[in-house]
């Protein structure tokens, strides 16, 4: 089957336009923090892009010209900068070392002046420099530093010793033995007793955090029993032989087995709540990383909520005058098309990152103006929102939309929030009102915050509840969003 000569053109202009429609969707779903890492990537890697310092500015028109010229000049076919494919399999290092060579013999005029940075720039990238270093998080010490840090001062003999940095090398990130202390002798490798490797273990369990060096999670918690305990002699029962029935709060099957009155294993389970089954997990937790939002939502003069993006972090870019200049003026055709395709990868990542702008600034807009209600009144007023009534409103595709909002944050007079928090289904009310899930799980965390906690509600009594307030869900979804909000079961929230 042959193709006629409209199709195959059409064909080709799209596998020629595939690079650009690739790197646009890839901008567009970067958030602002890998955006920014992305332009430093670029400004690195590609001479002919720079950021704009505001003094001159190479207009497009004024580019094409030049690529016009280059490109009547070369002996190669017209190419179209829009389509061009910016990769090369062709080795262009000796290009850039002539590149290279050529800057450093231009002449002082003003053009290449034009580019030179400006003192008040350099003061830019200076404190720009100095707050990178100063936002460096210091390495957090480790878990296994800081127990190897206590282990050192133990005086033992040297197999203990070395057993017992072996030991805590083999510390999960909660702080506990990933295996049996024999199974870790036989991997070990190296000849040690059983009372030199309990006694290793021993003075690991002695470091500080409480609880490190435990092979289970009862001994975990026996060994930050303090002698002086409340209860001590009660809880050392509880943990050995009833941690389950705790977990699963059957105080009257405790009651039964052990003859404790339940107000005594409530006053000893208070204490036991001080205890950490996770003594290992301060040690790992990452730096908090600052969310900065995407967009603002502010109101203007007429009382209407309007989107304005955050630029601080993608500076204007322009393509640099030296190397559009290079481009017009007759050097040799290698250089031309060295040049051209960086001018053309500049281009498109600056054409990319402002269509970026444009597509999350409508997207954003349309997402506000749908959910007014929500910032006017709050969470409670949320609607329910599909991406593609968005997706119709903008009138670009569905995963364009998508791609908007993966990773972005909105600033609002209601708080920062992602703006996928803004997108939801929804249910129906007995009047046929429309209401969105998070509404429904507002209402349900309200139900069971008032029920009475030493007769909490089933999951089948919530659905009655939910009726009552007109809606009607089945016993499933209940329990799917209980279990989503983190809410334990009727008879862990029991209160006897």
């Amino acid at each position: 089957m042959h193709l006629n000569i409209s199709q195959q053109m059409k064909m080709g202009q799209q596998m020629k336009l595939a690079p650009r429609m690739i790197q646009s969707m890839e901008i567009l779903q970067l958030p602002l923090q890998a955006l920014e890492e992305r332009i430093e990537q670029e400004l690195a890697e590609n001479v002919c892009l720079e950021r704009e310092s505001g003094d001159e500015n190479t207009p497009d028109t004024e580019l094409d010209q030049m690529r016009d010229q280059a490109n009547s000049d070369s002996n190669n076919p017209e190419i179209d900068g829009r389509e061009i494919d910016a990769g090369s399999d062709k080795n262009n290092e000796s290009d850039f070392e002539r590149l290279l060579e050529m800057a450093e013999q231009w002449p002082e005029d003003n053009v290449t002046s034009a580019t030179k940075p400006s003192s008040n720039r350099i003061s830019d990238d200076m404190d720009r420099s100095n707050d990178a270093v100063a936002n460096i998080t210091e390495r957090q010490q480790t878990l296994n530093d800081y127990l190897l840090e206590q282990f050192h001062y133990f005086s033992c003999s040297p197999e203990v010793r070395e057993f017992g940095e072996y030991l805590i090398q083999n510390l999960d990130h909660n702080g506990r033995l990933q295996s049996s202390l024999g199974e870790i002798m036989q991997v070990y490798g190296k000849p040690i007793s059983q009372e030199e490797a309990e006694y290793a273990l021993q003075l690991i369990q002695k470091c500080d955090p409480p609880g490190v060096g435990a092979r289970d999670l009862r001994e975990c918690l026996l060994l930050q029993l303090k002698p002086d305990a409340p209860y001590r002699e009660m809880l050392v029962t509880l943990i050995s032989s009833h941690l389950d029935d705790l977990g699963q709060n059957r105080l009257p099957v405790i009651q039964r087995k052990t003859g404790y009155s339940i107000d005594t294993i409530k006053n000893a389970m208070s204490y036991l709540r001080y205890l950490d089954p996770f003594p290992g997990r301060g040690f790992e937790s990452e730096p908090v990383l600052r969310v900065t939002p995407d967009v603002f939502v502010k109101l203007d003069e007429k009382g209407k909520y309007v989107i304005e993006l955050e630029n601080e972090y993608t500076p204007p870019l322009r393509i640099s005058r030296r190397y559009a200049e290079l481009l017009r003026n007759k050097t040799d055709d290698q250089t031309k098309e060295y040049i051209k395709k960086k001018i053309d990868s500049a281009k498109w990542l600056i054409e990319a990152i402002e269509q970026r702008q444009s597509t999350l600034k409508r997207v954003a807009q349309a997402i506000v103006d749908f959910q007014t209600e929500f910032l006017d009144n709050g969470p409670e007023h949320i609607v329910p929102l599909k991406m593609q009534q968005i997706a119709d409103v903008v009138g670009v595709h569905v995963t364009t939309v998508s791609r908007a909002v993966d990773d972005k944050w909105i600033q609002t007079p209601r708080g920062l929030y992602p703006l996928k928090r803004f997108f939801g289904g929804g249910t129906k009310t007995s009047e046929g009102e429309d209401v969105a899930w998070g509404i429904i799980r507002l209402k349900m965390k309200e139900i069971i915050d008032a029920e009475d906690k030493n007769k909490p509600l089933s999951d089948d009594a919530l659905v009655e509840e939910l009726c009552k307030e007109g809606y009607n869900l089945a016993r499933r979804t209940v329990t799917k969003y209980r279990k989503a909000m983190n809410i334990p079961s009727s008879r862990q929230r029991r209160e006897y």
